[in-house]
C-alpha cells in the first residue's frame, strides 16, 4: 500500500513550486502580477501550509490521518474476523470519486476486507436510498457512503446504523446523526482551506483587480458550503476584486448547469474577469462557456484536481489554480476506521481532516502524485508546456 505524504515538508515543496516560476504563465495567472499582490498571496499560502480551516460537520474539531493507523495485532484481527464491506455514493462520474473507491478498495484488501457492492447513486437521494437498501440485503458488517441529500437519506441511513452496520461517511453526514454514535467517523477533505487556496491563486491570475462572478452548489451539501465561505471570505482580503454576480447549481448535470449560468454572466457582464467554480465538473462547463464566448482569456478557479482541470493547468490556459482534495488517502482513513470499529476499537476520531493543496500549472504534475499516488495521466503529462 502507498504511503500518505502528508505534513510541511511536502506541502512546502509544492508551495515552493507555486512561486518559483512568477515570470512565466501565457494566461496571465503570473505575468506582470503586481509585487505587493504576489507577495500578498505568497504569504497567505504559507499561513495556510499545514493548516485546516474547516470543524467537522457537527462542530467537531479535526483529527490528523494519523490517527487511522492500525497496530499488526489490529491488523490481523480484522483479518480474522472475515468482514464485508458496501460503498455507496453519491456519484461516480468524476475522478475523486474513482480515487476514494481506489483508496478504499486497496485499504480494504490490505484488511482482508471483502467488498460485496459499490454503488452510484447519480446524484438522486431516491436512487441512494435504494441503494442502501439494496445493499443491506448482503448484510455488510461496513457501508463507506456519502449522502446526496443529509435530510432525504437519514431514514436509510439509520436504519443501516440501527441494524449494527458501521457507518463511515465520506465529506457530508445524514442530519441529526452523532458520530461516534450513530456512525464511527466522517472523513474529509480541508474544504474550507481548499476554498481559501483557490481564492488566492485566483487572485494572483487577476493581478488583484478584477470583476468575477462564481458559481456555487445550491443544495444543502456540508463541504460545497464550506468550499463557498471559505473562498468568499479569502477573496475579500482583495478589496479590488468585486464579486458581481453569484448563481447556484442544483445538478445533477453539474456541467452543464455551469455553462448556461457562466454563458449568462458573460452575456450580462461583458467586462467579467473571472469565475469561480465550486469543483472541477462545473468548471468543465464554465470552460465551455467561455470557449463558446470567445473569451479563452478568462481566469478559472475551482476545487478538486481532475484530469481534465489538469489539462489546463498543464497548457497555462484557462484553469489559474484550484485547491486539490486527497481522496485516495481519504479511503484509506475511511477503510481503516470502518474496520477499526469491527474489531471493537475506542477512542476513534469523529472527525478526520487533510489538509489543502494548492495547484497551479508549476507544480500540477507533482500535485496529481500527491493526490492520486501515481505519476499524472500521459495526457496531462504531453499537455505540460513548460
Amino acid at each position: 500500500m502507498k504511503k500518505l505524504i502528508t505534513g510541511i515538508g511536502v506541502s512546502a515543496v509544492l508551495m515552493l513550486a507555486l512561486t518559483a516560476c512568477s515570470s512565466s504563465g501565457t494566461n496571465g495567472q503570473n505575468d506582470g502580477v503586481d509585487s505587493a499582490v504576489a507577495a500578498q498571496v505568497d504569504a497567505a499560502l504559507a499561513a495556510l501550509d499545514g493548516q485546516v480551516l474547516s470543524l467537522g460537520p457537527n462542530g467537531e474539531t479535526p483529527s490528523s490521518f494519523d490517527t487511522t493507523e492500525l497496530t499488526d495485532d489490529e491488523v490481523n484481527k480484522i483479518k480474522a474476523g472475515k468482514y464485508t464491506a458496501a460503498i455507496v455514493m453519491h456519484y461516480s462520474g468524476n475522478d475523486w470519486s474513482t480515487a476514494q473507491i481506489a483508496g478504499l478498495n486497496a485499504e480494504f484488501a490490505r484488511l482482508g476486507v471483502k467488498v460485496v457492492a459499490t454503488t452510484d447513486a447519480e446524484f438522486k437521494p431516491e436512487k441512494q436510498v435504494s441503494d442502501i437498501e439494496t445493499v443491506m440485503a448482503l448484510k455488510p458488517d461496513i457501508i463507506v457512503s456519502i449522502p446526496t441529500d443529509p435530510v432525504a437519506t437519514k431514514a436509510a441511513y439509520a436504519k443501516a446504523s440501527a441494524a449494527g452496520i458501521k457507518l463511515v461517511f465520506m465529506d457530508n453526514v445524514p442530519a441529526g446523526m452523532v458520530g461516534g454514535k450513530d456512525y464511527v467517523s466522517v472523513v474529509s477533505a480541508d474544504n474550507k482551506g481548499n476554498g481559501a487556496v483557490s481564492a488566492h491563486l485566483f487572485a494572483r491570475a487577476l493581478n488583484g483587480k478584477g470583476k468575477v462572478g462564481l458559481i456555487y452548489h445550491d443544495a444543502d451539501f456540508f463541504v460545497t458550503k464550506q468550499r463557498y465561505e471559505g473562498f468568499k471570505a479569502a477573496l475579500a482580503e482583495y478589496p479590488n476584486i468585486e464579486i458581481v454576480e453569484e448563481k447556484g447549481i442544483g445538478g445533477p448535470d453539474f456541467a452543464g448547469d455551469a455553462q448556461a449560468a457562466a454563458t449568462a454572466m458573460l452575456t450580462k457582464h461583458a467586462d467579467l474577469n473571472g469565475i469561480w467554480g465550486v469543483w472541477d465538473v462545473p468548471a468543465d462547463g464554465i470552460m465551455a462557456a467561455a470557449r463558446e464566448a470567445g473569451r479563452t482569456d478568462l481566469k478559472i478557479a475551482t476545487q478538486d484536481l481532475g484530469t481534465t482541470a489538469a489539462i489546463q493547468l498543464a497548457k497555462n490556459e484557462l484553469i489559474v489554480g484550484l485547491g486539490a482534495q486527497r481522496p485516495y488517502d481519504q479511503g484509506v482513513a475511511e477503510a481503516r476506521l470502518a474496520a477499526a470499529a469491527c474489531i471493537g476499537k475506542t477512542g476513534l476520531p469523529n472527525f478526520v481532516a487533510l489538509g489543502a493543496l494548492p495547484v497551479s500549472h508549476t507544480n500540477v504534475l507533482e500535485a496529481w502524485k500527491t493526490v492520486y499516488s501515481s505519476d499524472a495521466p500521459q495526457a496531462v503529462q504531453d499537455a505540460y508546456k513548460k
